[in-house]
């Protein structure tokens, strides 16, 4: 009995020997294909808009690929937000790290990444929203670059946690999503 055992188990044990290896390399194929995004642009410049901001809601966007899925993100802009009897007015700045992953649609990918952002805000009544916030976030989101035009979009997720900040502001800005508009300089 033993004679006919032996082999059989041998020859089981191969077959799923073989369909975790399979299995393992179709998972890295996958993960190399994914993991190496093929932007189709090098350097973008326009705006971002975060409607939900007080810190930043009008922003200048600027966008460069630094190895084909590596992005740093620079924004500088304004922002303005009214409290009951006060509206603070604030310049703020954001430079974030970016790293691509392709989806199946041409010029489609997202991405996460992190960076820093710091603000000064103004206050025109009330010196508790005045002064200056620097923090970091985490980012997440989507890019779009039109196949037949220079044109980019990206919509992004940044939730914003601040070490310095103005008394009357919040430390942690869980609301900060943007849509940016940009005009590609350069392709690939």
């Amino acid at each position: 009995m033993s004679a006919v055992f032996i082999p059989y188990l041998w020859a089981q044990i191969m077959i799923l020997m073989m369909k975790r290896y399979l299995g393992l390399t179709l998972v890295a194929v996958g993960i190399s294909a994914i993991s190496f995004a093929q932007v189709t642009y090098k350097n973008a410049i326009g705006a971002r808009v975060s409607p939900v901001s007080y810190y930043d809601f009008f922003s200048f966007s600027y966008k460069t690929f630094v190895t084909n899925a590596g992005a740093i993100e620079v924004n500088a802009g304004i922002g303005h937000k009214s409290y009951v009897g006060h509206s603070p007015f604030t310049f703020a700045a954001s430079a974030a790290y970016q790293h691509h992953f392709a989806i199946p649609v041409e010029g489609l990918n997202w991405y996460v990444g992190g960076g820093l952002t710091m603000y000064n805000s103004f206050s025109d009544k009330n010196g508790g929203y005045r002064g200056l916030g620097f923090g970091f976030f985490p980012t997440g989101g989507i890019d779009y670059k039109f196949p037949t035009i220079p044109l980019n979009l990206s919509a992004d997720y940044r939730p914003s946690i601040f070490f310095t900040k103005p008394d009357f502001q919040d430390s942690f800005f869980a609301t900060n999503f943007g849509i940016s508009v940009r005009y590609v300089l350069g392709s690939r």
